[in-house]
C-alpha cells in the first residue's frame, strides 16, 4: 500500500480515498521485492467467465525501465492463468499504453477518464 500511495497519490495526484478501495480484499496481490523491500506491486481479480483484471500496477521510481514492470506483469499473468484465466483486461493510463502493447495487450474502445487520468481498456489472450 505504501508504494501505491507514493506512485498514485503523491506522484500522480490521485485521491487517496479513490486509490484505497474495497476491491483489495477480493484481489490477489502480486509484489516484487529486492533487498530494500517492495519495489513493484499490482493486483489481479477474477471478473468471471475466464477473465481477470489487472489493476493498481505500480513500480518504484528508482527501478523503472529496468524490466521490473515486465517481470511483475508476467507474474500477474501466470497467477491468473493458474487460477483459470484465459484473458486479462486492464485500464492502462495512456502514457503506459506502449508498455502494455509491447507485452501483447491490445487497446479496445475510446479513451476515458479514471481518477482524472486518461485511460484506455486493453485486453490480452492468455490461452487456455
Amino acid at each position: 500500500m505504501a508504494l501505491r500511495i507514493r506512485v498514485f497519490v503523491d506522484e500522480q495526484g490521485v485521491n487517496a480515498e479513490e486509490e484505497l478501495d474495497d476491491l483489495d480484499r477480493e484481489s490477489v496481490q502480486i509484489v516484487g521485492l529486492d533487498d530494500t523491500g517492495v519495489i513493484a506491486t499490482c493486483r489481479v481479480r477474477d471478473l468471471g467467465e475466464g477473465t481477470w483484471k489487472l489493476e493498481r500496477m505500480a513500480v518504484e521510481r528508482r527501478v523503472r525501465c529496468n524490466g521490473v514492470g515486465g517481470r511483475l506483469l508476467a507474474g500477474a499473468e501466470r497467477e491468473a492463468r493458474e487460477r483459470g484465466s484465459s484473458e486479462m483486461v486492464l485500464h492502462a493510463q495512456r502514457r503506459a499504453e506502449p508498455f502494455y502493447a509491447a507485452h501483447g495487450y491490445v487497446p479496445e474502445g475510446e479513451t476515458f477518464l479514471e481518477a482524472e487520468i486518461e485511460h484506455v481498456r486493453m485486453r490480452k489472450d492468455l490461452g487456455g
